[in-house]
C-alpha cells in the first residue's frame, strides 16, 4: 500500500488522515496475477479498477481474423481497467492480461465511488487521472492520424522507453498500429542512423 500512498501524495497536496488511510486499505484489495492470466475478458463487465504496484499488463481486442490490437500498456504506477465498461456497466470489448507476473491493488466499482466521494485527496487524484487520460488519448489519436510509423515509434522511445524494454516487438507493433515487419525495418533504420 505504501507505493499507492506515495502515488496519491505525488498527485495531490491534500493531506490524508489516518482514518482515510484505513478506508483506502480496506477498499483496495491486493491481488497477484500470473503472466498471461486475465484481469478482464472480452464479454465480461469490468467491475474493478486496478493499480499496478509491480509488473506489466496490456489491454487489447481480437478481431475476426484472430489479430490482436493493443490499445493500452500498463506498468508500475499505472491504472488498468476498461474505462467504458467500468463507468457505464457495459460489456467489455477488451481483454486485459498480465504480460509479467503482476501485483495489483484492486477496488470494486461501488467502493471506488464511495472512496472518491468521501476522501478529498481521492477526488483530486481522480480529476488529475481523468485529465491525464484525456490528454494522452488526444495525443494518441493525433499521432495515429498525423505521424508516420517511424515518428510514432520514436515518440514512444522518447516518452515511454519502458514499453520498448518490457514488451516484445510484435506487441509494440500492434500498439503502434503497424506490422511487426514494418517495426523491424524502422528499428533497423534507426540503428543505422545512430552508428
Amino acid at each position: 500500500m505504501e507505493t499507492f500512498f506515495n502515488y496519491i501524495r505525488r498527485y495531490t497536496e491534500h493531506p490524508i488522515s489516518e482514518q482515510e488511510l484505513l478506508l483506502l486499505q480496506n477498499a483496495f484489495k491486493p491481488r497477484k496475477i500470473r503472466k498471461r492470466q486475465y484481469l478482464l475478458q472480452e464479454g465480461d463487465i469490468c467491475r474493478h479498477l486496478a493499480f499496478i504496484t509491480k509488473g506489466a499488463m496490456r489491454q487489447y481486442s481480437v478481431d475476426d481474423k484472430g489479430v490482436e490490437h493493443i490499445v493500452q500498456f500498463g506498468i508500475e504506477d499505472w491504472w488498468m481497467s476498461d474505462r467504458e465498461s467500468f463507468e457505464l456497466g457495459s460489456v467489455s470489448a477488451y481483454n486485459i492480461d498480465a504480460w509479467e507476473d503482476t501485483t495489483l491493488l484492486q477496488i470494486h466499482y461501488d467502493d471506488w465511488w464511495e472512496i472518491r466521494n468521501s476522501i478529498p485527496a481521492m477526488r483530486i487524484l481522480t480529476a488529475e487521472m481523468d485529465k491525464r487520460h484525456a490528454v494522452a488519448a488526444q495525443k494518441r489519436i493525433h499521432a495515429a492520424i498525423t505521424l508516420t510509423a517511424e515518428e510514432r515509434y520514436l515518440d514512444m522511445l522518447r516518452h515511454q522507453p519502458a514499453f520498448v524494454q518490457r514488451f516484445p516487438q510484435n506487441m509494440i507493433a500492434s500498439y503502434l498500429g503497424i506490422s511487426p515487419e514494418t517495426l523491424s525495418r524502422i528499428r533497423k533504420q534507426a540503428y543505422l542512423k545512430n552508428e
